[in-house]
């Protein structure tokens, strides 16, 4: 069968075979011509998606804050319903002193019942907390850190295989037992706080509260003192109380003084009669006592109110709100313990007598034992505030170290020089003025005395309060104690800090 194939050789094209060239029209864009409803709508698209660009980017960030930021905040949150997943897992870890005291630990029954100790019982028992019927000081904060373990695979495999529950890590405090269970002592019947702490570095070496109660007993008590709202056991008067600052305040009422006649401040004086009269406005030195004619070192010393109504007075309007909002009034302090936020209100058309009362700490103004603590260390460490803390290091049960807190700097909140002459005025009231019962030691003391009032005439009272620091030309220690119902700060809240003082120097010396 014959197949026909193809010719090797391309057939050539026939003149009516050739192409015809096409003509192209060539368009050029110009977008200023554009229709005008094309453009809106390539318009819109970009903003819509620009702006889902831009909220995804948001949540993104979001997640990462809250994972990587806020991550052992959300866990040690008491309302955080899921903070004990790791009970199942873990024994809670143990919280120790600086001199290495147990202060917080997990006894474990031979048949695996699990209780916690606090061998110092009502001693820290604001400062620690508790762990049972929700959580609180250390306890809660320190929470997440105490139920994880950072031991080695090796030994958590272990660990597993003999008993199913590994060690959490312990949290090791910047607290001194032996300062604390003085200022514990010291402080005695009366309700109020007390703290010490290293103006250098921020660390915090006692902190007290009262009333109190038995960390060990509180799944017993927690009725009774859940109930009982008159005297907020529960609280945390260090951190939480707010009282009015009294004649302590007078710090941040001579730096806005000083700072508004920076030339002319030392030539300051005034005739103290006792009583000072203003437009139907009255104020009186405590006890109504006269003080004669003060310059200012001398007023500072000596708590002269009138000689501070005076300056009150004479400030520019918004001069001592400034210096108190530069200070952390109605905000947030620097740091990680809960805490309330202090208050301050004095409007630009404030009374003659409520200017005069918020000059020398009365008036609309509260603050709490830590906030006066951070303005004293202030002070202290030359102007500069260091941000306070409670936790020293974080450290496995192997010994690994987990982490490990040090001493950092919040901010300049005045001048060394500012500094220095509170530094001055404040020697002064120990040398001269209401605290010279801390003027005996071998040791040099600084400081101011307050005598707060509250309430009315009727149904009020008296707080007691010294803010100071020792060896004030190189400062170890700042001591603040309030002292509720306590009269003047010489009688009660001073004779607290002096043996807060000689307990911190006996120690030292040991």
């Amino acid at each position: 069968m014959n197949t026909k194939r193809p010719s090797r050789h391309r057939k050539k094209e026939s003149e009516n075979d050739q192409k015809i060239p096409v003509k192209v029209r060539e368009v050029h864009f110009d977008p200023e011509t554009e229709p005008e409803d094309k453009k809106g709508r390539n318009t819109a698209l970009g903003i819509i998606t620009y702006t889902f660009v831009f909220l995804f980017m948001m949540m993104i960030g979001y997640l990462v804050y809250l994972n990587v930021w806020k991550a052992d905040s959300l866990n040690s949150n008491a309302y955080n319903t899921k903070q004990d997943a790791n009970e199942d897992k873990y024994i809670r870890g143990s919280i120790y002193s600086s001199d290495g005291q147990t202060l917080a630990y997990t006894n474990v029954d031979d048949d695996g019942t699990e209780t916690r100790i606090y061998p110092y019982s009502n001693v820290f028992a604001h400062v620690i907390g508790y762990s049972s019927n929700g959580k609180s000081g250390l306890e809660s904060t320190s929470n997440s850190d105490l139920m994880t373990s950072h031991t080695s695979v090796l030994t958590q495999l272990r660990e597993e295989s003999e008993d199913g529950k590994q060690l959490g890590d312990s949290v090791y405090t910047t607290l001194n037992t032996t300062l604390q269970q003085t200022a514990y002592d010291a402080l005695g019947s009366y309700n109020g706080a007390v703290i010490a702490m290293e103006p250098d570095t921020g660390k915090i070496l006692a902190m007290v509260s009262k009333p109190d109660f038995d960390p060990n007993a509180i799944e017993e008590i927690w009725e009774q003192v859940v109930n009982d709202s008159s005297s907020s056991v529960l609280l945390n008067r260090a951190t939480q109380g707010l009282y009015p600052p009294g004649s302590t305040f007078k710090i941040l009422t001579t730096l806005a003084y000083i700072r508004e006649n920076p030339t002319t401040y030392s030539n300051f004086t005034f005739e103290c009669e006792g009583t000072y009269e203003e437009s139907g406005a009255s104020i009186h030195c405590y006890n109504n006592k006269t003080h004669g004619t003060v310059d200012l070192k001398n007023a500072f010393a000596k708590s002269c109110n009138t000689a501070y109504a005076s300056i009150g007075l004479g400030l520019d309007t918004g001069s001592l709100a400034e210096v108190c909002e530069e200070f952390l009034f109605n905000d947030s302090l620097p740091t990680s313990l809960q805490h309330s936020s202090s208050s301050f209100s004095l409007s630009s058309s404030a009374s003659y007598g409520e200017i005069m009362q918020t000059a020398i700490g009365q008036g609309e103004t509260l603050v709490t034992p830590l906030h006066m603590a951070l303005i004293t260390a202030t002070v202290a460490n030359g102007g500069i505030m260091m941000r306070p803390y409670l936790v020293d290091y974080i450290e496995a049960s192997d010994g690994t170290l987990v982490s490990k807190n040090s001493a950092s700097k919040y901010k300049r909140l005045m001048t060394t020089e500012e500094a220095s002459v509170l530094n001055e005025y404040m020697e002064e009231t120990v040398i001269s003025g209401t605290a010279t019962s801390l003027g005996w030691y071998d040791f040099t003391v600084a400081g101011k005395t307050g005598s707060a009032e509250y309430g009315t005439d009727s149904n009020g009272g008296t707080h007691s309060w010294f803010v100071g620091y020792s060896s004030s030309d190189d400062v170890d220690l700042v001591v603040v104690v309030i002292a509720e119902d306590g009269g003047a700060g010489s009688d009660t809240a001073v004779p607290v800090a002096s043996q807060v003082f000689q307990a911190y120097y006996n120690y030292v010396a040991e």
